[in-house]
């Protein structure tokens, strides 16, 4: 299949070509995105992974194209998803971190597909910092949330322990700035050494979990809104991210005793890592106790119930979308903003170049052209989705994207390509870091530590540093010269 097949067979518009600013002739396609926080590239039950219970997810892939080696564009949340809805790298969208707002004039897929006749919806997390809409008609977030579960509101302040807005309490920072954070002596303690809780069954009803509250409202907004025009709609849970606590009945099917502890757990030469690597495999600040085996199994154990918890919601809006009969008419997507490290070399959470914490799962699947179970291999980037959605939808492409468009992939998912792809973290920081993904190589610059170089196919594990053997020194100075063409970090003075 060619991209002009793909485009002209089901996945551009009905009855019309509708551009920026023209009236809808016909009826475009609708997209649903998707969106989960701190999903493990590959922990999927059809990708092979002995506990991710993902059915929803598993049949969702079998119809459509599944990327295999997806990165996202920083392993941080606020600005992975900047880069989701603009196609611009960090550098380029200057949202830097999970404490900067995201910049009024960089202009989001809501904007342009808003423009192009589509009612923009955003249904759930997106973690914008401040209280803009970047472009979005309609919008339900955690303060919907709260104000739904009323005075319950306090079992999951309670569950997260401190103010925590990467988990939506408060949603924006500076509501609390003022007088403090208004839980701080209401919370109940637990136990726990740092200010994350290595996980449990949740105290929250099933029902009232923000993820399920996330499936009931999407499913609402189709029923109310799916038929009357175009959308563009992003449902954006909060599962598998911390905290690790998951509805009774998702916990009940992960004993932690099942679980074995990560290859690489305890095998990582620490001489032979960046120093930032190093401290955080000896002191997991936000859970000293994971240290421990058997917390850390329980923790694995409760990421996967969130896991499973996740793809039940899921499957619950795939079914409405199907129920409405949306379906053969509705682009959906699934993707996550960055992974999570699970205990791989002894680390925890995300911030950090190794495939668990920088890669993430991506599906597509095309109303009009189900593929069985199509996967591609070649490394692509986030940067690429916005670039991409604008095409399958015949929507008019702003200039400036540093995205390409996947397209071509979708149409023929086995072709090759050598492009390199590229993330970032901590910028105009002491700690920034960069890294270049082409061919079998990754190339991870730092600013101030020892830089690392990984051959993923010979060494998917990525255990032995190249950068350290003479060797190697050409291969990595070549690919640190790739990754400054792309962008020189503004930190080294170059």
């Amino acid at each position: 299949m060619t991209r002009r097949d793909l485009l002209s067979s089901g996945s551009g518009l009905l009855g019309g070509t509708l551009r920026a600013g023209a009236p809808v002739a016909g009826r475009p396609k609708n997209v649903l995105l998707l969106m989960s926080d701190q999903h493990r590239p590959h922990a999927l039950g059809i990708d092979g992974d002995p506990y991710a219970k993902t059915p929803n997810l598993d049949a969702l892939a079998g119809e459509g194209v599944r990327f295999d080696q997806t990165y996202c564009t920083n392993p941080v949340c606020t600005p992975a998803r900047a880069s989701i809805l603009t196609g611009l790298y960090t550098h380029n969208h200057r949202t830097w971190s999970n404490a900067t707002p995201w910049p009024f004039e960089i202009k989001t897929l809501a904007h342009h597909f808003g423009r192009a006749g589509y009612m923009s919806a955003l249904v759930g997390k997106m973690h914008f910092v401040d209280a803009q809409t970047h472009g979005f008609d309609y919008r339900l977030d955690f303060n919907d949330w709260y104000q739904y579960l009323g005075p319950k509101t306090k079992l999951y302040a309670d569950e997260l322990g401190r103010a925590n807005s990467g988990s939506g309490l408060p949603q924006i920072d500076d509501l609390w700035r003022d007088f403090g954070d208004p839980w701080l002596e209401a919370r109940e303690k637990d136990g726990r050494k740092g200010f994350v809780h290595i996980g449990r069954a949740s105290k929250i009803a099933e029902r009232d979990h923000y993820d399920s509250f996330i499936a009931r409202e999407t499913v609402r907004y189709l029923k109310n809104f799916g038929k009357r025009q175009p959308f563009f709609l992003v449902s954006s849970f909060l599962k598998p991210h911390d905290p690790f606590m998951p509805p009774e009945r998702f916990a009940r099917m992960f004993p932690s005793q099942s679980v074995q502890l990560p290859a690489t757990w305890g095998k990582v030469d620490l001489e032979k890592v960046p120093r930032e690597i190093r401290r955080r495999i000896e002191v997991d600040a936000p859970t000293p106790e994971i240290a421990d085996a058997d917390a850390a199994r329980m923790r694995i154990a409760m990421y996967y119930a969130n896991l499973a918890h996740l793809d039940d919601c899921l499957g619950q809006v795939l079914r409405g979308l199907a129920e409405l009969g949306l379906e053969e008419d509705t682009l959906v997507i699934y993707t996550s903003d960055h992974g999570e490290m699970l205990g791989e070399h002894g680390l925890w959470n995300k911030f950090v170049f190794y495939e668990p914490s920088v890669g993430v799962p991506l599906i597509f699947r095309v109303p009009g052209r189900r593929q069985a179970n199509a996967r591609c291999a070649a490394p692509v980037s986030h940067v690429e989705l916005a670039a991409t959605l604008l095409e399958l939808c015949e929507v008019e492409r702003p200039a400036g994207l540093d995205g390409g468009s996947l397209v071509p992939l979708l149409a023929q998912p086995g072709m090759a390509r050598d492009m390199a792809v590229y993330s970032e973290y901590g910028l105009r920081t002491k700690g920034a870091k960069y890294m270049i993904r082409r061919g079998d190589f990754k190339y991870c610059f730092y600013v101030n530590d020892t830089a690392e170089l990984y051959n993923v196919r010979e060494d998917p594990r990525e255990m032995k540093n190249l950068a350290l053997l003479a060797e190697y020194r050409e291969k990595a100075e070549e690919m640190k010269g790739q990754l400054f063409a792309w962008h020189k970090p503004p930190e080294m003075g170059v």
